[in-house]
């Protein structure tokens, strides 16, 4: 399956959750769809700044556009990106007002199937998610909850647990 010659400094890599293939620059960490052309920046611009590894929990509410409109709870989602973000914005309400734990709506609404583990993600690195969902995570303080975030998979919402 490799023979196709990649710049240096790039992997091609299956991703496990699509099945599509991702390019990651093997110095930075930080991956991309869209086959690379040139050799992969070691530096990464210098623009590393916090902890290597975050630990999350996130709820995904899938959408018609989303990447793969399906999940463990629906096998053909319908929802638009509006009526995600909706779902999304109450559930974080929900969560922030002390009416509902962020694990216990993960379980039963999350399209990932992390909901089997009330959303926890695990501990993950630069590069290891999709850009606006690293960045995001990376942000936050441990405890602290993102605003929705979109992304090819859906719209989020973020917990850093560690």
């Amino acid at each position: 399956m490799s023979d196709e010659e990649l710049p240096s400094g790039w992997e091609k890599r299956l991703s496990r959750s699509t099945g599509q293939h991702y390019y990651l620059n093997v110095y930075t960490k930080e991956s991309q769809w869209d086959r690379p052309d040139k050799p992969a920046d070691p530096a990464g611009n210098g623009k590393t700044e916090g902890p290597d590894e975050v630990q999350c929990s996130h709820i995904l509410v899938k959408h018609s556009g989303s990447r793969r409109p399906s999940s463990w709870r629906e096998s053909t989602i319908t929802r638009s990106k509006a009526e995600a973000l909706e779902l999304v914005k109450e559930y974080r309400e929900q969560i922030v007002s002390g009416e509902a734990s962020f694990g216990s709506l993960a379980s039963k609404y999350s399209d990932c199937s992390s909901a089997k583990r009330n959303g926890d993600l695990g501990p993950f690195g630069r590069g290891a998610m999709q850009k606006p969902f690293e960045e995001a995570a990376f942000a936050l303080k441990v405890g602290q909850i993102s605003q929705p975030i979109d992304t090819d998979s859906g719209v989020h919402i973020i917990q850093r647990t560690a």
